[in-house]
């Protein structure tokens, strides 16, 4: 898989929850302004994957420390993949991790034979996630689920 970085040229690299990282995971918060928008602690979301079935977590680590997580799903009846419950830390945020992140759950998403297309959903009031969104190629579906705008990625079929 293509490295992706932040700005200061971390590599930042998508991890599978193990019992190494889960603590970091669990601790990372955002800043005070975002949490809104997202959970409080990385902690929630891990339990929403680990109790709820549905969603798979994933640490967020730049060089070597863990700065943040995100999970996605995939809904059958919808055919989509869809990426939720993203958190960085906040000594983190605004040094481009979020968007490489994003940029490398896509890649990592996109590579799956059944993934035609990635869906999220950010509050409308959201307006870093909003632009972040928009500037990697989503686009909003007109839909919401709950109260936050749904936007969506068309995916080219991976080649065998």
């Amino acid at each position: 898989m293509d490295d992706v970085t932040d700005r200061p040229e971390q590599c930042v690299v998508l991890e599978e929850i193990t019992d190494e990282n889960w603590r970091a995971v669990a601790d990372v918060a955002p800043s005070d302004g975002q949490r809104r928008f997202v959970a409080a602690l990385g902690a929630r979301y891990l339990l929403l994957s680990l109790r709820g079935g549905l969603w798979n977590s994933l640490a967020i680590r730049a060089g070597d420390v863990v700065v943040g997580h995100v999970m996605w799903a995939y809904d059958e009846e919808g055919g989509a993949h869809w990426i939720g419950g993203m958190i960085v830390d906040a000594a983190e945020q605004r040094r481009g991790v979020g968007r490489a992140a994003m940029r490398a759950l896509i890649l990592r998403l996109a590579a799956l034979a059944s993934c035609r297309e990635i869906r999220l959903s950010y509050h409308p009031e959201n307006t870093p996630a909003a632009r972040l969104y928009a500037e990697l190629g989503f686009v909003p579906t007109g839909d919401f689920e709950d109260e936050e705008v749904v936007a969506a990625l068309a995916v080219s079929p991976a080649v065998a």
